[in-house]
C-alpha cells in the first residue's frame, strides 16, 4: 500500500463536477494504469462509477480484462456493483478511504470478502476522503 496513490485518487476526486467526488487509481508495479473520477451524472450513466472507468482504461491499455497484479485505490468504499467487477478483474488489492454504510460492499454486505482473494482495507487517507464528500454535500444543500 501506498498513500501516495490515495492522495492522488483524492486529487483526481476533485476533477469530478457535478458528480460525487470520487476518486480511482489503479496502480500495477508501482506505476499507475489508470485513473478515473466519478462520471455517473456527466454520462448519464448509471455504471460511470470511478472504480469501473478506471478498469475499463486499464482494460484498454493491457488488452485484456484480467488485472491480477493490480492495486485499486479508491477514496470511498465500493459499492456492489464495483466490488464485483473488481473480483471479476481478479485485482489484488482494493484500498479505500471513506466507509459507506450504506452502500459500501464490504460494510454492508460482509459476504464479499468471502469471494475475493484480493486484501481490501478501508479507512485510508479516511479523514481527507470523508471531508470531500462532506464539501460537496454541503454545496448541494
Amino acid at each position: 500500500m501506498n498513500i501516495e496513490f490515495m492522495e492522488k485518487a483524492l486529487q483526481i476526486a476533485k476533477d469530478s463536477g457535478i458528480d460525487i467526488p470520487v476518486g480511482a487509481v489503479l496502480v500495477k508495479n508501482g506505476e499507475i494504469l489508470a485513473a478515473a473520477h466519478n462520471r455517473k451524472e456527466n454520462l448519464n450513466d448509471v455504471t460511470a462509477h470511478a472504480e469501473i472507468l478506471a478498469i475499463r482504461e486499464a482494460s484498454k491499455k493491457t488488452g485484456t480484462w484480467r488485472l491480477p497484479e493490480c492495486e485499486l485505490y479508491v477514496t470511498l468504499e465500493p459499492c456492489p456493483m464495483c466490488a464485483w467487477a473488481i473480483m471479476q478483474a481478479r485485482i489484488n488489492a482494493v484500498y479505500f478511504g471513506s466507509y459507506d454504510t450504506l452502500y459500501g460492499a464490504f460494510s454492508v454486505f460482509p459476504e464479499f470478502k468471502k469471494f475475493s482473494s484480493a486484501i481490501i482495507k478501508g479507512g485510508i487517507l479516511e479523514e481527507k476522503c470523508n471531508n470531500i464528500l462532506k464539501e460537496y454535500f454541503e454545496r448541494l444543500r
